[in-house]
């Protein structure tokens, strides 16, 4: 495969209504042009009712025309490939070490060196909390792979723009476009 034809990881960020069935739609939509979703992390943004998703999604040829598709569905309030911009992103994991007394102490130096929390204990094993960029979580899986990792959990990536730039920008007073009837599932009071 020539540098031309290398797959380049898109990061997708979109704001959608927090409605049963949203999700199922635009992975539909990813499915039918042929990209992988590498990672998708959803929760709830700062508008009550709104919920953002974070896609990282391999793709030989641009996403905009799927980001396009996307933003057609109804229950899409905005979506944006910032991809190319400057953001700031992270990934959450959680990995289960098996230890015995000979080697608890250099999992927990190792854990120290990544700034991992250590989360849970037991006679048998250890779990390690580490937050940080994709590269910072692969490189302490791979440390510990020299032990027996019994579990491996990964949020996948959440992304922001740097700086003052907001993702999905609106003027302070201004309601984001909603589906007409929809009530929020939870209450802002």
């Amino acid at each position: 495969m020539s540098q031309r034809d290398k797959i380049q990881p898109h990061t997708i960020i979109a704001l959608v209504e927090d409605r049963p069935g949203v999700l199922n739609r635009i992975v539909s939509k990813w499915r039918q042009r042929g990209f992988n979703i590498e990672s998708l992390a959803v929760g709830h943004s700062e508008t009550a009712g709104l919920s953002r998703m974070t896609f990282v999604v391999d793709a030989n040829t641009d996403a905009e025309q799927v980001v396009k598709q996307v933003d057609k569905l109804v229950d899409v309030v905005n979506i944006r490939d910032i991809s190319t911009e400057e953001i700031v992103s992270r990934e959450m994991a959680m990995i289960k070490v098996r230890v015995d007394a000979g080697n608890r102490s250099h999992i927990i130096e190792i854990a120290d060196l990544f700034r991992a929390s250590i989360v849970d204990v037991s006679s048998e094993s250890v779990i390690l909390e580490v937050t940080g960029d994709e590269a910072k979580v692969d490189a302490l899986f791979e440390l510990l792979s020299d032990y027996t990792v019994i579990e491996l959990v990964r949020t996948g990536r959440v992304a922001m723009l740097r700086g003052s730039a907001v993702s999905h920008p609106r003027d302070e007073d201004e309601e984001p476009e909603r589906f007409q009837g929809f009530e929020p599932p939870y209450s802002v009071k």
